[in-house]
């Protein structure tokens, strides 16, 4: 085979960024290939509900629905990549894992044309579980385009995105000495909180959620865009000619229309659980049918103008414009269905420079509410970059200040306020930093300041902070070379904040790889060692399956082994391959040998043992 046939220069693009990135062939991160960061903490099962071990607020203001438990597992308008390529690119990707644990991945994209390119990204996660009721089932797609005009005036951005989550949701098991039992070795046999389930097979193909979580979001969302400026043009040869295109004035429209559907519902609820967590009685003394259902939807029209100064840079720009969105609500109850709707009218600016030398990078930009359901929110946000030299590299310092309305399950009116007064009060969040990154280390510092943080106390009762909550977060990570081709990669957080606060952190996160690394034979590129993820002891967050919110608790603290995983990773020309073990820190010899000694994720919430993990991932050229 010819190698310049799979030869290949390809790019993309965020939304509203001017920075061109180039695909990531590198091979010793696992976090490439699994839909869960290692900075996350997931509830034993993969697509269960997760949330980040390094702490980050909610910094969007104005109209929320709450419901961030499964944010991890979704594609996001504001994540699509637009693509620019030579030739069609493909990525087919398959992972396999213990307990019949699948997850599928396909990306393409290609530039018919070379002013338009279009692609789609599609996931799809199954996992039994190794619990009773935990199986997920979750799907993603998205489609994205891009399109300019010949003569460079006209664009267009076009992306539809979706996302079905189901989750089934077992309530955390009975009892935790349980899982030392030489009879309970097989893990659904235990006895679980939720789902009334006497029989369990994992079947991957069973995407029923008879107790549990269904999620449900799409997204369209078309941007255009028209220039007023300078032309020019290169003649490439006699028959071509290349137009160039200097804007001055730049007309932007921005048009999204989204849908949401939240839904829980357990078809066999047990009276006793739903009176003890939730003060909830049912119609019969044993088991009955339960759910809390709302739905939204979201239209919203955006004009803006952009000013660019300096007519060949294209990076350096003023922008103003207005928004106008219009939301509706259905919330499920027994009386029937009730709607409302709202509006939002907002205001927004930015002035963006990065300098045609590459050196400065400087963004201010801010959104304020000016009237409607959330009146009054604001985000102001300013970040300045420096390259210094090769040796020195980056150094960047940021503020944001945002004042947001709590999300709407505050609201008493939402499906899932139980019984609660609305919380009203804005929380108030200011973040400030910085950030140095050069070939030796990469460090960071960043501090929150939060006001009136609204939270949920137990599993439905909810509460505003009346204390102003202070977080420090200290980061760094490097690359050490221990020998010719053994590497250590180590990053690590220190995060501290008032223990009675209700935000809850480990003190410390660290996550260390050790790599025997290189290119052997040509074309194989290897990379195989020790992964071993560690936090400090912590009272970590409960977890309410009906609001799926995680919330703060001081009766358990969660005292985990160091999760440790053995990996074998290699790439040969566009094909890649790699096998792991991973929990090897849950061996042992306590009634014969086995992977019992289980870490958790939260109170009752064991995390598996021993998973094999399986997968390849092939890159196309057509």
């Amino acid at each position: 085979r010819d190698d310049k046939k799979d030869s290949i220069t390809i790019s993309y693009k965020f939304l509203d960024s001017v920075r061109v990135n180039r695909l990531d062939s590198s091979i010793n991160d696992f976090d490439k290939y699994f839909s869960v960061p290692s900075r996350y903490q997931y509830l034993g099962n993969h697509g269960a509900a997760a949330y980040s071990l390094i702490y980050s607020p909610n910094l969007k203001p104005g109209w929320d629905p709450g419901f961030h438990a499964f944010d991890v597992y979704r594609f996001k308008l504001e994540e699509t990549k637009f693509y620019k390529t030579t030739k069609p690119f493909t990525q087919l990707s398959y992972q396999l894992a213990s307990g019949k644990e699948q997850m599928i991945k396909v990306m393409h994209t290609q530039n018919p044309r070379p002013n338009w390119n279009f692609g789609f990204d599609y996931r799809l996660i199954s996992a039994p579980g190794y619990f009773v009721t935990q199986n997920t089932n979750h799907k993603n797609y998205r489609l994205f385009s891009t399109y300019q005009g010949k003569r460079k005036r006209y664009a267009l951005n076009f992306v539809l995105v979706g996302n079905t989550i189901k989750n089934s949701e077992n309530g955390g098991i009975e009892n935790d000495t349980l899982l030392s039992d030489p009879n309970k070795k097989k893990r659904f046999t235990i006895p679980v909180n939720l789902g009334n389930a006497s029989l369990f097979a994992p079947n991957p193909f069973n995407a029923t959620v008879n107790t549990g979580n269904i999620n449900k979001d799409v997204s369209f969302f078309i941007r255009q865009t028209y220039d007023i400026g300078k032309n020019d043009s290169v003649a490439v040869n006699d028959s071509t000619t290349e137009y160039l295109f200097y804007p001055k004035l730049r007309l932007q429209y921005s048009f999204n229309y989204s849908n949401y559907n939240y839904l829980f519902r357990d078809n066999n609820a047990d009276t006793t659980i739903y009176k003890s967590w939730y003060d909830t009685t049912l119609k019969t003394q044993a088991v009955d049918t339960f759910s809390v259902h709302e739905k939204w939807k979201l239209v919203s029209n955006d004009f803006s103008l952009l000013q660019f100064p300096d007519t060949k840079n294209s990076a350096q720009f003023l922008l103003a414009g207005a928004r106008l969105e219009n939301i509706k609500g259905e919330f499920y109850r027994a009386s029937g269905i009730e709607t409302k709707s709202f509006y939002n009218i907002v205001l927004h600016g930015e002035y963006r420079n990065k300098t045609r030398n590459k050196l400065w990078d400087v963004i201010a930009k801010g959104e304020f509410y000016l009237n409607g359901l959330n009146s009054g929110d604001y985000n102001a946000f300013a970040n300045i970059g420096r390259y210094l030299n090769k040796k020195l590299g980056d150094v960047k310092l940021f503020f944001t200040n945002v004042n947001r309305t709590p999300s709407f399950i505050y609201n008493s009116f939402s499906a899932f306020n139980f019984k609660n007064a609305g919380i009203t009060k804005k929380e108030n969040i200011i973040t400030f930093g910085a950030d140095a990154s050069n070939p030796y280390i990469n460090l960071g510092f960043k501090n929150y300041v939060i006001t009136n943080l609204a939270y949920f106390t137990d599993y439905y009762h909810t509460a505003q902070s009346s204390k102003v909550i202070n977080l420090l977060q200290l980061s760094a990570s490097k690359k050490i070379k221990l020998s010719k081709r053994l590497n250590w990669y180590t990053e690590a957080v220190v995060q501290q904040t008032d223990g009675s606060a209700p935000v809850k952190v480990p003190l410390v996160f660290t996550r260390n790889r050790f790599a025997y690394e290189g290119v052997f034979y040509k074309n194989l590129n290897l990379s195989t060692g020790l992964e071993l993820r560690y936090y400090t002891p912590y009272e970590a967050y409960n977890y309410s399956p009906v609001m799926g919110q995680f919330m703060p608790q001081d009766t358990f603290k969660l005292k985990n082994l160091p999760d440790i995983a053995a990996f074998f990773h290699f790439r040969i020309k566009s094909f890649t391959a790699y096998i792991r073990g991973e929990n090897l820190n849950t061996v042992s010899f306590l009634n014969g040998f086995g992977f019992i000694n289980n870490n958790f994720a939260a109170a009752h919430y064991p995390t598996p043992g021993l998973i094999i993990r399986f997968g390849v991932q092939w890159n196309f050229v057509n």
